[in-house]
C-alpha cells in the first residue's frame, strides 16, 4: 500500500511517479504496457493548491481542465468536450462518451441529481455517512463500451465544521489522468463546502491500480527530486442557485464577473481561438482574466510555440482517465 499527503498537486504527483517507477510491478491490461502500483491513498491537505504544472516535464492544457471540468460539474455528455481533445472520438459507441461523468452525476438514470442530494442531505444531518455520489453503473459498465468510468464514486463527510471529501479509483494513470482529476474532483469539493457554508477539509485519493504507461516512464524519472508547490487558488464558490447558469455561460467563454470561472471562461474561449488559427488573440483573450488557469494556458502556448514535445495523450486516457 503506497501512502503520501502532501499540501499541493505537484507534490502529490511527483511522489506518486517515483513510487510506481521505485516500487511498481510491468502489466500489461489490454495490452498496453505499465508499471504499476496495487493499492494507494493520496492526501491533498489543500486542495486549492490544485494544478499540477511542472515546466517542462508535465505541462498541462489548462483548457482540457477546464472544459472537463465544467463539461462533468454541469452534467453533459455533449461532444463538444472533443473540441478540446479530439482523441476522445476513438472511444465513443454510438456516437457518444458513454462513460461519461456529467449525467451520472448530475442526472442518475435520467432522475437523480445527485450532488443536489449530498447537499440536501448533509444539509439535513451534518453528521451523516450517507452522502455518497455513484459513479461506476453496472448496468451500463460491463456492455462493453469503449469508455468505462475509472471513477466508482464520491463520498462527503462533514467533521467538525469542515467538509472531507474522498475518492474512490479501480484505475489510475498518474501521467495523463491524475493531474486532470485533482482539478475536477477538488473544484467539486470546494464548491461542495461553500453550498454548505462550512470550510474546506482535506481532499482523499485512493486508487486500486496506481500505474504509468511505458511511453510516460523516461519523462517521469527526470521529474526535479526537490518538490515544487502548487499555485493555489482564490475561492471557486458559487451560490448553488447560480451554478447551472453560470456553468453555461463559462462553457461558451463568456465572463459571469467571477474571478475563478472567469478564467475558466476566458482560456475556453482562447484555445477555440487558437485552435482557429487565431494566435495573437488567443493570447489576448487568455490574458484578459487572472488566476493559474490564465496564465498556464500562456505557458502551454509558449510550449507549443518553442515546438517542445508535450506528453502525448492516447486514446486510452480519455477524459484524463478512463
Amino acid at each position: 500500500m503506497f501512502v503520501t499527503a502532501a499540501d499541493s498537486a505537484n507534490a502529490l504527483f511527483t511522489r506518486a511517479g517515483k513510487a510506481i517507477l521505485s516500487q511498481g510491478r510491468s502489466v500489461a491490461p489490454r495490452g498496453m504496457a505499465t508499471a504499476e502500483l496495487m493499492g494507494a491513498y493520496l492526501k491533498l491537505t489543500d486542495p486549492t493548491a490544485r494544478l499540477v504544472h511542472l515546466d517542462p516535464y508535465r505541462v498541462l492544457n489548462p483548457a482540457f481542465a477546464a472544459a472537463e471540468t465544467v463539461w462533468i460539474l454541469s452534467g453533459s455528455s455533449a461532444d463538444w468536450i472533443h473540441d478540446f481533445n479530439s482523441r476522445l472520438a476513438a472511444l465513443t459507441d454510438h456516437g457518444a462518451l458513454q462513460g461519461a461523468y456529467g449525467p451520472r452525476l448530475r442526472r442518475w438514470h435520467g432522475q437523480l441529481d445527485q450532488l443536489d442530494y449530498v447537499r440536501r442531505q448533509l444539509t439535513r444531518d451534518s453528521e451523516s455517512r450517507r452522502a455518497v455520489v455513484q459513479i461506476f453503473d453496472p448496468g451500463r459498465d460491463t456492455a462493453g463500451h469503449k469508455d468505462v468510468p475509472c471513477t466508482l464514486g464520491y463520498r462527503f463527510y462533514l467533521r467538525a465544521g469542515r467538509l472531507e471529501m474522498h475518492t474512490s479509483m479501480r484505475s489510475q494513470d498518474v501521467w495523463l489522468g491524475l493531474p486532470y482529476d485533482l482539478i475536477t474532483t477538488t473544484v467539486l469539493h470546494e464548491l461542495m463546502a461553500g453550498w454548505l457554508g462550512v470550510e474546506v477539509g482535506h481532499y482523499h485519493h485512493h486508487v486500486d491500480s496506481l500505474h504509468l504507461y511505458a511511453q510516460h516512464q523516461e519523462t517521469a524519472w527526470q521529474l526535479p527530486a526537490e518538490e515544487e508547490a502548487s499555485r493555489w487558488w482564490q475561492p471557486v464558490g458559487i451560490p448553488w442557485d447560480d451554478f447551472d447558469p453560470v456553468l453555461k455561460q463559462v462553457m461558451v467563454g463568456e465572463a459571469v464577473g467571477h474571478p475563478v470561472w472567469d478564467g475558466f471562461a476566458a482560456v475556453l474561449a482562447s484555445y477555440r481561438l487558437w485552435k482557429n488559427g487565431r494566435y495573437d488573440d488567443a493570447r489576448a483573450r487568455a490574458s484578459e482574466a487572472s488566476g493559474p488557469l490564465p496564465e498556464a494556458m500562456g505557458l502551454w502556448y509558449d510550449q507549443r510555440e518553442q515546438k517542445v514535445p508535450l506528453a502525448p495523450m492516447p486514446a486510452p486516457a480519455i477524459p484524463a482517465k478512463r
